[in-house]
């Protein structure tokens, strides 16, 4: 009897607790977008989350772990909201640019997932997180490109040097928007998928004259 009312109560008590890490890593995000990464220390977190820091180093094992899960879950947000039109595309040029007007339409809609990465790479304790920061994004833009090139669809370039571009041309989007409020998103899109589309194409309208 006690084992199965200990099993019955079991999910309950891991969905609070999932919760909970939830709550707590949305109130840093927010923290950390608004604060900056210095200011947000965890009595201002916990003060947001309207819980102790005691209770944030029971689910966390310090700021770090905790700037860790922030992370992780800014690019799953943006894997759940760019992955699907991105993987619809059957063409690596159509990839892409869905890719590049995910990421500016991403930023666009959730301003504070791309400051809180700011602040958290300004501040450069980043260089721990590499990993996290830089590796989900390189490796999708390195597939897309490496498929490309593979059937010909895109001209032969280094693939490092241009996934960091078009990486590091997402990165300053947060910036531009806190300087800008006004930012206009559509045309900082159109420009970006010209500009790349451009670089990569195998049959470039520039390299073949066309206007």
């Amino acid at each position: 009897m006690h084992s199965e009312t200990q099993t019955a109560n079991q999910p309950k008590v891991s969905f609070i607790e999932q919760a909970r890490r939830a709550q707590i890593i949305d109130c840093a995000i927010d923290a950390i977008a608004e604060l900056g990464f210095a200011q947000a220390s965890l009595a201002q977190i916990a003060k947001r989350a309207g819980v102790s820091t005691g209770v944030i180093l029971y689910y966390f094992e310090g700021k770090e772990d905790l700037i860790r899960e922030v992370i992780r879950q800014v690019f799953a947000k943006g894997a759940e909201v760019i992955g699907p039109d991105v993987n619809a595309q059957d063409d690596p040029r159509q990839a892409l640019l869905a890719f590049i007007r995910g990421n500016v339409a991403f930023f666009r809609d959730f301003p504070h997932y791309g400051r809180a990465v700011m602040h958290i790479t300004r501040s450069g304790v980043a260089s721990g997180f590499d990993e996290f920061l830089d590796q989900p994004r390189r490796s999708g833009f390195r597939s897309i490109l490496e498929w490309g090139q593979r059937i010909g669809a895109f001209r032969p370039f280094s693939v490092e040097v241009m996934s960091t571009s078009i990486v590091e041309a997402m990165d300053i989007i947060p910036r531009r928007h806190a300087q800008n409020p006004e930012l206009d998103f559509a045309t900082y899109a159109d420009e970006l998928v010209a500009l790349f589309d451009r670089a990569t194409r195998a049959d470039s309208p520039t390299r073949e004259g066309q206007p």
